[in-house]
C-alpha cells in the first residue's frame, strides 16, 4: 500500500494546485519550498515511483491538478504527447491505429499512441501511456486538424485523406494493407473523401510504392482519368513491379501502368 503524504509531498502539491501548473521542473522546488537539490531529487523520485506523479523525461514531471484518488494517477494520453513535444520544441500529428479508430475503420483500440513528429524517435512511458514517436523530416507533416478533448487540450490529428496515404505509406508499421484499401473505397463511395483530394494527399506525402499502388486502386475505382494522369506524371517510368500485397506472394496479373503484381483481390 501506498503511504500518506508526508510534509514536504503536502507542500508539493500545494504549490502546483495554487500555481495551476501541470509540470514541474527539477530545481524548481529548491526556492519555492526551501528544499535541498538532494532533496527535491528524492522527493520527485519517489512520488514518481509511487505513481503520485509522472516522469515525463529526467528532469520533467508532470503533476496531477488534484490530489488523485486513491494516490494513483496517469496523465491522458494527449496531456503526455503534448507536454513532450512542447519540451523539445517539435510540432506532431498522431498517426496509425489510434487515428484509424477515430475515423471508424478499425474497432482495435490501440496499446500505443504513435505519432509523426521533427524531433523525437523511439518509444517513451509517461505513467501508464506509452507513446511510440517516429521522427520525420518537415515535409513529411501536414494536412492536419486540430481536435479540442474533454479536457480542454487541443490534438493534432492528419485530415481523413491524409490518413488514408499513411495507411499505404506505413503498412508495415501499421500492418494496414490490404484495409487500407477496403477503408479508402469505402471513403470514396460514401463520398466522405474526394477522390482529387487523396491524389493531392498521395502527391504531397507519398513515396513511389504508394503512388502506384492508390494509382492502381483508383483506376479500379473508376476515378476519373484527369486525376489519374495527374497521378502518373509524376512517376518516372520503371520496369520494377511491386506486390499489390505487400506480405503476400508476389504472383498474379501484371497491372503495366502501374507497374503494380495484383496478387490479391483488388
Amino acid at each position: 500500500m501506498k503511504k500518506g503524504l508526508g510534509e514536504a509531498e503536502r507542500r508539493l502539491f500545494a504549490y502546483v494546485q495554487m500555481r495551476g501548473q501541470a509540470t514541474l521542473r527539477t530545481g524548481e522546488l529548491v526556492k519555492a519550498l526551501r528544499l535541498t537539490a538532494p532533496a527535491e531529487r528524492n522527493l520527485l523520485s519517489r512520488l514518481s515511483k509511487e505513481g503520485w506523479i509522472a516522469r515525463a523525461r529526467r528532469g520533467l514531471y508532470l503533476v496531477p491538478r488534484t490530489l488523485p484518488l486513491g494516490g494513483k494517477w496517469t496523465p491522458g494520453e494527449i496531456l503526455a504527447l503534448n507536454t513532450l513535444m512542447e519540451d523539445v520544441k517539435g510540432t506532431y500529428q498522431l498517426c496509425g491505429l489510434s487515428v484509424f479508430n477515430r475515423y471508424g475503420w478499425d474497432e482495435q483500440v490501440p496499446a500505443r499512441v504513435y505519432a509523426y513528429n521533427n524531433r523525437v524517435s523511439g518509444t517513451r512511458r509517461i505513467g501508464a501511456v506509452q507513446l511510440m514517436l517516429i521522427k520525420v523530416a518537415d515535409a513529411r507533416l501536414g494536412a492536419t486538424e486540430e481536435v479540442r478533448t474533454s479536457d480542454g487540450l487541443v490534438a493534432t490529428y492528419p485530415s481523413r485523406a491524409r490518413a488514408l496515404v499513411d495507411a499505404v505509406y506505413d503498412w508495415a508499421r501499421f500492418n494496414s494493407l490490404p484495409r487500407g484499401y477496403r477503408w479508402i473505397r469505402a471513403e470514396l463511395e460514401k463520398k466522405r473523401v474526394a477522390a482529387a483530394d487523396l491524389v493531392e494527399m498521395t502527391l504531397r506525402y507519398g513515396d513511389v510504392g504508394t503512388k502506384r499502388r492508390i494509382g492502381a486502386l483508383l483506376e479500379r475505382a473508376g476515378v476519373g482519368e484527369r486525376l489519374l494522369r495527374k497521378l502518373e506524371k509524376s512517376l518516372a517510368p520503371s520496369s520494377g513491379l511491386i506486390p499489390w500485397i505487400p506480405t503476400a506472394r508476389k504472383r498474379g496479373s501484371i497491372d503495366r501502368r502501374w507497374g503494380v503484381v495484383m496478387n490479391g483481390a483488388a
